[in-house]
């Protein structure tokens, strides 16, 4: 089985589903939590000896040619070392950063808007420590002034965030994961949702 050839689950019923719809947890050869996968990559993966099967979802995936278990969690057979992640710096995780609220009036709402605290304009850069999580009025009051120009007041120091243990694996996928990873992530928690307003 190559990694480009089609692949397609089955789940008993007779339903078919193009593969991606059900995560892999990657784990390191000690156990650690490394990253989310595509079932595709997992199956290439077991099948040229780097990898093996922990948990499977109850599904097949089937190839051209074969039908295989679908792997929920797979462990590599050596050791990899990888960098520490870094936050990806972006409009989400700024919100997330701000706890989705307002870094001038302290208002907490999904309708925030990104704000440079020293402008564009006026050589601001796009930076963790220059970026900030703002509602549309404050931003329009502040405009493209500074914030002692604009008489506003910064809640919080913007810093950049230091990623979680399982940031990789929160970034991937949705809110609740498969039970069968929870004995290998035992302290995971969803990321934080964007508030009722």
């Amino acid at each position: 089985m190559d990694d480009t050839g089609p692949v397609h689950q089955h789940n008993g019923n007779g339903h078919h589903k193009l593969n991606g719809h059900h995560p892999v947890l990657l784990l390191n050869s000690n156990y650690e939590p490394l990253n989310v996968c595509h079932i595709r990559r997992a199956i290439v993966l077991v099948l040229n000896g780097k990898a093996e099967v922990l948990e499977e979802y109850d599904l097949m995936i089937s190839s051209a040619a074969d039908l295989f278990d679908a792997p929920s969690v797979i462990r590599l057979v050596y050791m990899i070392k990888r960098p520490y992640p870094r936050v990806k710096l972006c409009r989400r995780e700024v919100f997330i950063r701000d706890n989705f609220t307002c870094q001038y009036c302290g208002v907490q709402t999904r309708d925030l808007t990104l704000d440079h605290v020293v402008p564009r304009s006026k050589g601001g850069p796009h930076t963790w420590e220059n970026l900030v999580s703002a509602c549309r009025q404050c931003n329009h009051r502040k405009g493209g002034k500074t914030i002692e120009e604009a008489k506003l007041k910064l809640a919080n120091t913007p810093v950049e965030p230091r990623a979680s243990r399982y940031y990789p694996i929160q970034r991937s996928v949705n809110k609740r994961v498969n039970d069968d990873w929870l004995k290998f992530i035992p302290d995971f928690a969803p990321t934080a949702d964007v508030p009722r307003s």
